[in-house]
């Protein structure tokens, strides 16, 4: 058998977590394999709405594995909110979810360390979540990570002695803290995680693919934030692409089969870092309020503009991407126009492709497009969509050379239209 990926090809918040939720009765297991708690995935059905962090959206589906892989960073007390939220809703979860003792564990120093660092960085700060992602990556690579197996283990010692040399750190940077309370309820949850399945992942998923089981790998955050090929030092901590599936779960490049790339029918981003497309008038205004531009896990707005084909492009490519999955359509329902970039002036220089650096001198080339000025919301089927709509379609599998497989035209997972390529 074969892994099926699934990721963001924008800045993240494309709405992975639904399409998961959708895609999940084809697969026996569901593993996410980088990012941790600062990514939300929002799900919506039956008059609910969930927004998992840490926890693979899978774990809906009462038959599945879910698997947390070595690639993602751990924060046992947030995830122990997030659990215990979801066992209250009727969702039990110490039977379906596995956790890999390769992953980190987010210590609460590493959120001591997040803010120290942004905090001296001053105007030029990356505008993290705060989460203590990048110091618990940064901890990892520099070969003084503690992991969940660790807590199985002579775990006392090991976190002294991790935590002693944060102190050193922030010792040397004159930051004052106080983690007393939030490193209780942190030692806490320790206990808590004992109580799931610790595994060694990448032997237990290999045996389920050799057992003839399907896997659907989860991406967290988008392709534009990869610590490798996004727009560093704007980026995440961990690799978004498909690539980060294979070292995030032990799995061989062999073993990947289709590749679902997940686009909104625009563009967003959260925090700082540049953004070709970004719309600061009221178009973009009106983008950010119609489609609830806020972040599921921070709150914060996000920055909205058009769709940038360029930067689709280049995302699809570094990630092999076989399908796309198109989002949030409904959105531009009212608009008379569609603009869709299809180049870049880069300093008096027209390029299609994404280059280096992005941060100044990159003016969008537009292409315009008729709107559909249709409410999509409560079509069932590709059959209703209107002719507008459908060149809209066309012109971007044209652009991208990939077919749109599914697209979205509301939140809930009802109103998620498949369609029907000549490949079926």
């Amino acid at each position: 058998m074969k892994v099926d990926v699934l990721l963001g090809l924008q800045w993240g918040d494309e709405g992975k977590g639904k399409v998961v939720d959708v895609l999940t009765p084809r697969y026996d297991v569901v593993a996410r394999f980088q990012g941790g708690p600062n990514a939300g995935h929002t799900l919506e059905f039956e008059g609910q709405k969930y927004v998992l962090r840490s926890i693979p959206s899978g774990i809906f589906q009462g038959d599945k594995v879910n698997i947390i892989g070595n690639g993602v960073v751990l924060d046992p007390l947030l995830f122990k909110g997030e659990a215990e939220a979801l066992e209250a809703s009727g969702h039990p979860l110490k039977e379906r979810l596995h956790i890999s003792k390769k992953a980190h564990l987010i210590m609460p120093t590493h959120r001591v360390l997040d803010a120290a660092y942004e905090a001296a960085k001053g105007d030029a700060k990356v505008g993290t979540t705060g989460k203590g992602i990048g110091p618990t990556y940064t901890d990892k690579v520099s070969r003084n990570g503690l992991r969940v197996g660790d807590i199985l283990c002579n775990f006392e010692a090991k976190y002294a002695a991790a935590k002693a040399r944060h102190e050193q750190i922030l010792k040397s940077m004159n930051y004052e803290y106080d983690i007393t309370e939030l490193e209780k309820e942190w030692l806490e949850a320790i206990n808590y995680l004992r109580e799931f399945h610790l595994v060694d992942s990448e032997h237990e998923i290999n045996g389920l693919l050799r057992a003839g089981k399907s896997v659907l790998c989860e991406g967290a955050q988008g392709t534009l934030l990869d610590v490798d090929f996004g727009s560093y030092p704007f980026v995440t901590s961990s690799n978004t692409i498909c690539a980060g599936a294979c070292t995030g779960l032990g799995i061989g490049p062999n073993k990947i089969g289709n590749v679902y790339g997940i686009m909104k029918a625009y563009c967003t981003r959260v925090g700082s870092g540049p953004f070709p497309t970004e719309l600061f008038d009221e178009t973009g205004k009106t983008i950010r309020d119609l489609g609830h531009e806020y972040g599921a896990v921070t709150g914060r707005e996000r920055r909205c503009g058009w769709i940038d084909l360029v930067a689709l492009k280049y995302a699809i490519m570094v990630n092999g991407v076989t399908h796309l999955i198109m989002m949030k359509s409904d959105v531009l329902d009212g608009f008379d126009t569609i603009k869709a970039c299809v180049a870049y002036n880069v300093k008096g220089e027209e390029v299609d492709y994404f280059p280096y650096d992005i941060t100044e001198g990159v003016e969008p080339i537009y292409v315009e497009l008729p709107g559909w000025k249709t409410d999509m919301t409560q079509m069932t089927s590709e059959d209703e969509f209107p002719e507008e709509f459908n060149a809209y379609v066309t012109f971007l599998e044209e652009q991208l050379e990939t077919p749109i497989k599914i697209i979205s035209v509301g939140p809930d997972r009802a109103q998620t239209i498949e369609r029907y390529t000549e490949e079926d």
